[in-house]
């Protein structure tokens, strides 16, 4: 890889030459370190980058190879992650004010894992308050911006995951998504994000939003990386209750299934939100192309979300306001629009929220039953329009009703799947005319990541809209 820049080989690409010997991890850290020298002034991802750590680190991981040890598939990779995750005896912020100072006592399960895989970490990332923001907005560290264009918000709240890994300042990074923040800024930034069933990967040791609703997971720049880096963070953990014990399959190893033969429900949901006439050109040309590999794409039929969108709003303020009521007590600084969602949760009923969780059971079925009858995935949009401005979402400063109203539109066709808990992974399918990317989201049964890695993979390998760079 000596005349190639290392920062712009993906994460499969890196790992696999360092562990050949082709590559050290001090030269992919050095590469990426210059990325994010150019990058970050133009984006912001960065909250904290720590460079004589991630460099003694990769010193450590090249000493390793050299004896003939390689920790595992991600060994020597340099990665970065939103900045709620905990390592233990450093500062973790959330993205608040509240936590600038704070230090973990614990480290998450999820950091763990990648530590364990052989990953050299560069830093945390910018993020929304609390991961409470669908657009990229902080009041706190200042927004992140879109590689693409810097005047565009990078969808939220794993803001500066999307960015970084979009700009080439990493490899990989963890996102979190509560009602689409891996999936918006991987759909934003022209990424993949993979939200995994729920259960799939531990949240210990990761800031909470919505316990019930919150589920990890990796951004990365192809579907190969993700299923790779998925294959390293799935699997059950006992600091995590509600984690499965399934077995984790090898997900990189079934990827090369190829399309033909399976069924993909096709949805361009105007019924849900309105949709842009350049996103459903960019879905159905997706689709056109699956179609073309040899899968067959019907019609799907979803159900109305309405009352699961009522469901997930009453859950996801009422466990805001329990997390948060000792911090709003003290009347600590947070942003508007992040306390004044969280302080709707003490006015629901509790009888109300307890309605919520048991209709959840009732919403999955009826998915199943209506979108799945008959189809291995689903193919709809992650984001109904073109990507935005931050001054157009600026709810701070200009929280008018029409600011409001596309705020809240953002996760129009991603928040279901997370009452749902089905997976869904977002995958680059195209540019608007402002040159920002466009995102398709596919979504499965309960615990069929390798199938929709698979459909994702096969679409990769047609199409390019992934191996573009941001310049």
């Amino acid at each position: 890889m000596s005349d190639v820049d290392p920062a712009l080989a993906d994460l499969c690409t890196t790992a696999d030459a360092i562990a050949a010997g082709r590559l050290t991890s001090v030269q992919a850290v050095e590469a990426c370190l210059v990325r994010i020298e150019a990058w970050q002034p133009r984006t912001n991802a960065f909250l904290r980058l720590g460079r004589e750590k991630a460099l003694d680190q990769a010193r450590a991981m090249d000493r390793e190879i050299a004896a003939g040890r390689r920790r595992g598939p991600l060994h020597g990779v340099p990665m970065a992650h939103k900045d709620m995750y905990y390592r233990k005896g450093e500062i973790s912020t959330g993205g608040s004010a509240i936590r600038r100072d704070w230090v973990a006592p614990v480290t998450a399960t999820a950091l763990q894992k990648l530590d364990a895989a052989g990953v050299v970490e560069l830093g945390f990332l910018n993020m929304a308050e609390f991961a409470a923001g669908p657009t990229g907005h902080n009041v706190h560290y200042g927004p992140c911006r879109n590689p693409w264009d810097p005047t565009r918000v990078t969808g939220g709240s794993s803001s500066g995951s999307g960015a970084a890994v979009a700009a080439r300042m990493i490899h990989g990074a963890l996102g979190s998504d509560t009602g689409g923040s891996i999936r918006l800024p991987a759909s934003a930034c022209g990424v993949v994000g993979m939200k995994a069933t729920y259960g799939r990967v531990s949240r210990a040791g990761a800031v909470a939003r919505s316990w019930s609703l919150d589920h990890v997971g990796p951004l990365t720049r192809t579907v190969r990386d993700n299923a790779r880096m998925l294959g390293v963070l799935a699997g059950p953990d006992p600091d995590d209750s509600t984690t499965s014990e399934r077995p984790v399959p090898d997900y990189e190893a079934l990827l090369a299934g190829g399309v033909a033969g399976l069924a993909i429900g096709l949805a361009l949901p105007e019924a849900l939100v309105p949709l842009d006439p350049q996103v459903g050109a960019a879905v159905q040309a997706a689709a056109d192309m699956l179609g073309r590999l040899g899968a067959r794409v019907v019609p799907a039929r979803l159900p109305d979300f309405t009352a699961l969108y009522r469901a997930a709003e009453v859950i996801v303020k009422c466990e805001a306001a329990a997390m948060h009521r000792p911090w709003m007590e003290a009347d600590a600084p947070y942003a508007n629009q992040v306390r004044s969602r969280a302080e709707a949760g003490y006015f629901i009923p509790a009888t109300h929220y307890i309605d919520a969780l048991r209709l959840r059971a009732h919403f999955t079925r009826e998915f199943l039953d209506t979108a799945m009858a008959g189809v291995d995935a689903v193919l709809l949009p992650a984001i109904p329009f073109p990507i935005p401005t931050i001054a157009e979402t600026d709810v701070e400063a200009s929280g008018g009703p029409a600011t409001l109203k596309m705020v809240a539109s953002f996760t129009g066709l991603t928040r279901p799947f997370n009452t749902l808990g089905l997976p869904a992974l977002s995958v680059p399918c195209g540019f608007d005319t402002n040159g920002a990317p466009i995102g398709l989201q596919l979504v499965g049964r309960p615990f069929d990541e390798a199938l929709l890695y698979r459909v994702g993979h096969a679409y990769q390998g047609a199409t390019d809209h992934h191996r573009r760079v941001p310049t």
